[in-house]
């Protein structure tokens, strides 16, 4: 995993020919599970992927692009998300108690690269980690299928805590799992060294103009995170 993490690229698709290609990604990985009716554009996304709170990421190997994922930070300020939309009963009282939710999405690995590089999945959902401590999140989501949801309860210790819902878009339904941060973030970086990050790692990759009203949306950080103390 630390091999893998010197060779990947994580940026932010800003242009809309580097969503094109997440999209097309994306379509790729659902139709091969079946999860998406097909399409003649061969593109997956939605009307999430416009939110102002909206992040994509795309995960790159040499200049290619090999993985992805996109996730959403919903508080008071910003009431827009998958999750807020499907289980509103659960997540409503969290924003309405002032917490902040990372709630990440769409996590796709390339067929191909995935052969040559098994870890994707886990330097991919690195992205949400990375997101969680740095927008101060007190909660990061998974809303996945059931065979998903050993490797959330496995690596990060989510608990499960809705039976199987519609989800927009997709024909299998979807579980939401939930991860205490302030409960799992010590356990998951002294047991998986390859989640931690620093500030300064996590700033470069989140950080956006004050003007936008995105950014750090939970606050500022601690100086010194667990993470960055077991870093040291």
């Amino acid at each position: 995993m630390t091999d893998l993490l010197q060779q990947i690229d994580y940026r932010e698709a800003a242009s809309a020919a580097e969503k094109d290609r997440i999209y097309q990604l994306r379509y790729e990985a659902y139709r091969r599970e079946d999860a998406i009716e097909p399409s003649l554009s061969r593109r997956f996304s939605d009307s999430y992927d416009k939110l102002a709170n909206c992040w994509n990421f795309g995960i790159h190997i040499d200049n290619e692009l090999v993985a992805a994922i996109r996730f959403h930070v919903i508080s008071k300020a910003h009431r827009m998300g998958p999750a807020l939309d499907v289980f509103p009963d659960i997540v409503s009282p969290f924003i309405e108690s002032g917490m902040t939710i990372v709630d990440p999405t769409r996590l796709v690995v390339s067929e191909r690269a995935s052969q040559d590089f098994p870890g994707l999945p886990y330097v991919t959902v690195r992205i949400a980690c990375m997101a969680s401590e740095y927008f101060n999140a007190q909660y990061c989501l998974a809303t996945v299928r059931v065979e998903h949801m050993a490797f959330y309860k496995r690596i990060f210790g989510f608990e499960t805590i809705t039976e199987p819902r519609p989800y927009p878009t997709l024909k299998k339904p979807i579980c939401l799992m939930t991860g205490d941060m302030d409960t799992i973030r010590d356990r998951v970086a002294t047991r998986y060294p390859m989640f931690m990050s620093t500030f300064t790692e996590r700033r470069l990759l989140f950080e956006r103009q004050a003007d936008s009203g995105l950014d750090n949306l939970g606050g500022t950080p601690p100086l010194v995170t667990s993470t960055e103390r077991l870093a040291s």
